[in-house]
């Protein structure tokens, strides 16, 4: 997502949730397919070919119908939505802030180390950092999103609040390599965007940005922040996807990795997600922007 405009909204904090909210669902529904596919390359551990992709991808769905197949990639969709629309409204409302809080208290500090102009856009990088970091609150719903879509099984027929009751802590497994993927993941996708916009479309006041500039942004950001962040997110995704008993540690499963798949396994479904990651966060970010002000009428 591009930098938010970092000054004093005119929109109430009520508008900026529900437009963001609203950004988030309507996100899920259109991306929510191509992301399970990523996250069953990612868990796979077998070599991938044209002859295995169905069985990858659709698992115990390859031979249905159309229909059957397209429906069988939106598991846990509860569970998704529930954190899409938590990281988004952070995400929006996040960054602006953290921004906010470095212009005012350490915007000298950043401007005599870097410069006006460099210090302006690590300030934006820096925030998105830090919100990135602070989402590892909203773990236990993405691990129990990755778990509905690549390994079911751990459910049980257990519901969402015996799950909480039953795993407590367990949910949180993978925190500290959340948190790494996160921070320099989020310092590419907010500082790419910004430096795009800076350097590359000539945009100072990122509020006046153009739709045209962005998508151009997005995408640079999205593309710069998501290649960043693919190994670790790779080892994430395998730590989540274990039954709740098995507990595996990182360091385990990146020798595992590098023994039986290759360097090149912490990269699996980085394709899928960068085809799809310009016209994701150009339409997300479209989409929240227009809304908030729309909502910013009525609250």
């Amino acid at each position: 997502m591009s930098p938010v405009p970092s000054g004093k909204s005119k929109e109430s904090g009520t508008a900026r949730v529900l437009g963001s909210g609203a950004s988030g669902v309507a996100e899920l529904l259109v991306f929510h397919p191509v992301d399970t596919i990523a996250k069953r390359l990612m868990s796979n551990k077998n070599k991938v070919s044209l002859s295995t992709l169905s069985s990858i991808v659709f698992r115990e769905h390859a031979s249905s119908g159309l229909g059957r197949k397209l429906f069988s990639l939106f598991p846990g969709l509860g569970y998704a939505a529930g954190y899409k629309v938590a990281q988004r409204i952070y995400k929006f409302g996040g960054q602006p802030w953290f921004n906010d809080l470095l212009v005012s208290r350490y915007k000298t500090q950043f401007t005599n180390a870097f410069g006006e102009r460099r210090g302006r856009m690590i300030m934006q990088a820096t925030a998105g950092s830090l919100t990135g970091i602070g989402e590892v609150v909203l773990l236990p719903l993405d691990a129990l999103k990755i778990k509905r879509q690549v390994n079911p099984e751990a459910f049980r027929g257990r519901g969402v609040v015996r799950i909480f009751m039953e795993e407590g802590t367990t949910l949180y497994r993978g925190w500290g390599w959340t948190m790494a993927r996160n921070a320099p993941g989020s310092f590419a996708l907010f500082g790419a965007s910004a430096v795009t916009k800076e350097y590359a479309l000539g945009v100072t006041d990122y509020s006046k940005a153009t739709w045209g500039q962005n998508f151009v942004a997005s995408i640079a950001g999205a593309v710069a922040s998501i290649t960043v962040a693919a190994p670790l997110d790779t080892v994430k995704t395998r730590i989540q996807n274990a039954n709740f008993e098995n507990k595996v540690s990182g360091v385990t499963v990146i020798k595992e990795m590098v023994k039986n798949e290759g360097m090149t396994a912490f990269f699996k479904g980085l394709t899928p997600k960068i085809l799809v990651v310009g016209p994701k966060l150009v339409f997300s970010y479209t989409l929240a922007q227009s809304l908030i002000p729309l909502f910013g009428k009525y609250v």
